[in-house]
């Protein structure tokens, strides 16, 4: 039985991840953004260990749900599914910071620096990482006109960076990232093209599996399938400018 921590899993993938590991018997941390999503996760999954609660929007809310998170480890797996899209225009945190970058990026690096790197490490991007560019000089978006479209993209193509880096740091651990797919969920819309089951059941085989495409690790996935990422991914360049800005933006150095 594993111990899985789940962000984002007050719906769509996350609570659909956190549904098939509770089937399968593992033990399952929720996060929720706030008390009335808390709520709702529980109601999803009753048989959930817990629930953490805090806004990926703000730095101080991140650190408090890393504390609290690791108050429920140590786990076996956390899969890093929480995000946001890229929206008509650019909103601005009260960490002045861009809230996608905050979200999409920024959180799932600090959860990584504040806490244990688990056995193995899951973290969410998107086929529109393909489309992601290496701009710098303006990660946040704040010189150049705003293009939700191409912000989402570079955002997910650092989610995917990030977990390259982690994976080449912790040699020791089982670190991938995963495309779920277009799926029909809240943020995914009606017209998506796959069901919430076929967006969860990758990083749930990632997180628990024996199988021995499951242990292998520093890979770009997408239906248990091994993809080749945008080439910024095995840029250790550009990977090492990401983490020095995310070390600059939250103050805490990635181990």
């Amino acid at each position: 039985m594993a111990r899985v921590l789940i962000t984002g899993s007050s719906q769509g993938i996350g609570a659909e991840c956190a549904r098939q590991l509770l089937d399968l018997g593992h033990e399952v941390v929720l996060h929720a953004r706030d008390d009335e999503r808390a709520r709702a996760a529980l109601e999803a999954n009753p048989g959930a260990l817990a629930v953490v609660t805090g806004d990926l929007a703000s730095l101080g809310q991140t650190r408090a749900i890393a504390s609290a998170a690791n108050d429920h480890g140590p786990y076996d797996a956390i899969i890093h599914n929480a995000g946001l899209g890229g929206g008509s225009e650019r909103v601005e945190t009260e960490d002045g910071l861009s809230r996608l970058f905050q979200v999409n990026v920024v959180a799932p690096y600090l959860l990584t620096a504040l806490m244990p790197v688990a056995p193995r490490m899951v973290y969410l991007t998107s086929g529109l990482e393909a489309d992601g560019a290496w701009t710098p000089e303006d990660l946040q978006w704040t010189a150049r006109e705003w293009n939700g479209h191409q912000a989402y993209a570079d955002s997910k193509v650092y989610d995917s960076m990030l977990a390259f880096e982690v994976a080449e740091r912790h040699p020791d651990a089982i670190v991938n990232v995963v495309d779920p797919g277009w799926i029909r969920t809240r943020m995914g819309g009606p017209d998506a093209w796959d069901p919430v089951e076929d967006g969860a059941e990758t990083q749930v085989w990632l997180a628990v599996s024996d199988d021995a495409e499951a242990l292998r690790t520093g890979r770009y996935v997408k239906r248990r399938q091994t993809l080749t990422p945008n080439p910024l991914v095995e840029d250790a360049d550009a990977r090492a400018g990401l983490i020095s800005e995310l070390e600059r933006v939250t103050g805490v150095a990635l181990s």
